[in-house]
């Protein structure tokens, strides 16, 4: 159960910005989590007459090695906890653990993003044609989620290198307030997307875990600037600001054509 906002139930958290919700979040919970079994471990071995070393955990049960018939249920150990009517010396009652974890370094995710555009000369039009990314993020614990994450991130990277803006005029009046004058992209826009991934273990937390949540923005809007530009190379074209909305790039096709004329002219 997660639960938000209310520091008499969370009394620290610094939210969940920066992907940092599985790097640190999660790592406390896997913490949490190893004491709890710890602690359950050393009650069901009191329970059930054995060394702690000689229990395992497998399918929900700290289970004898070589004698899965001799276990405890996690359910059965936490009803033992909680009662505490025959608990080893020095365990205190109920079964739960509590960790703050402040990661000793950050989280490094790395990957690749590729895209084919298609520009109208005559328009300035931008066509998304096709799209791959390779990410890696370490361990995939939820691979949908990762997927989710990839396909709204590079959603939003390409919307804001192509599409959205907010435009103001001389007095500072916002002049596209609505949804209806701002451009938001819909699945009309996009192309299948071609996703696939590596995995490289991060050696600052003991999940390997890395970060999700930006890889689709951060590699989006650069990869979609660069196509455009690499497009229009052949004109001499060598930046291009965001969003390339057509009036942009149009303009830019202008401006070179005119100054290759003008060159052509001083040369004759």
């Amino acid at each position: 159960e997660v639960l938000h906002s209310d520091t008499a139930i969370s009394p620290i958290g610094m939210d969940t910005y920066g992907s940092r919700s599985l790097p640190v979040g999660g790592v406390a919970v896997a913490m949490a989590t190893d004491q709890v079994i710890a602690k359950a471990r050393t009650i069901a071995a009191h329970q059930l007459e054995c060394a702690e070393d000689d229990l395992e955990l497998a399918a929900g049960e700290l289970q004898v090695r070589g004698t899965p018939s001799k276990a405890m249920t996690l359910q059965a150990v936490a009803f033992e906890a909680f009662s505490a009517h025959d608990l080893p010396d020095g365990v205190e009652p109920n079964l739960s653990a509590q960790v703050t974890y402040d990661p000793p370094n950050f989280v490094f995710p790395f990957g690749t993003h590729v895209a084919v555009v298609e520009v109208d000369e005559e328009t300035g039009r931008v066509d998304l044609l096709d799209y791959a990314a390779v990410d890696d993020c370490g361990p995939q614990v939820n691979p949908m989620i990762v997927e989710g994450q990839l396909h709204g991130g590079i959603v939003q990277g390409v919307a804001q290198a192509l599409w959205e803006e907010a435009v103001y005029d001389d007095d500072g009046n916002l002049l596209n307030p609505s949804l209806m004058d701002y451009c938001v992209p819909s699945a009309a826009e996009m192309p299948t997307f071609k996703l696939d991934h590596t995995v490289t273990p991060s050696p600052t937390n003991l999940l390997g875990v890395k970060g999700i949540g930006e890889a689709g923005t951060i590699g989006s809007a650069p990869t979609i600037i660069n196509a455009v530009i690499d497009a229009l190379a052949p004109l001499g074209i060598t930046d291009m600001a965001m969003p390339a909305h057509p009036e942009r790039v149009w303009a830019a096709i202008r401006d070179a054509r005119a100054g290759s004329s003008a060159a052509g002219e001083g040369a004759s």
